[in-house]
Parts: C-alpha cells; structure tokens; sequence
C-alpha cells in the first residue's frame, strides 16, 4: 500500500511542475510542441514524476 501512495504522490507532483513549467516558462507562440500545451505539458511531468517514483532495486537490497 505504501507503494501506491509514493506512486501516487510523484504522478501529482509531476504534474503540478509540468504545469507550473507551461505557466511560467512555456512556449506560447505555439511553436514548442511540448511546452507550448498545458495539457501535454502536464501529461510529461505526470510520467516524469511517476517514473522517478518507482523505487530501484538497489535501493531495496541495502533495506534488506
């Protein structure tokens, strides 16, 4: 269960930076393709975060 909520609180971390980088840094001209959409923008902070979430192997061998 533990693992789920990490999971869950780097997918919503993401994506409040993906959109926090299309409000305060984007492209709006248009011209970028990821920075120029909140939505897709959002979308690829959600998976960076999320991706950045799931614990490595390492990490849960030197627990053991």
């Amino acid at each position: 269960m533990k693992l789920y909520i990490k999971l869950i609180i780097g997918l919503v971390l993401g994506a409040i930076a993906g959109y926090a980088y299309y409000f305060f840094i984007g492209c709006h001209s248009g011209t970028c393709p990821i920075s120029s959409n909140p939505l897709i923008s959002t979308g690829y902070g959600a998976l960076v975060g999320l991706i950045l979430s799931i614990p490595s192997k390492k990490k849960n061998e030197k627990q053991n």
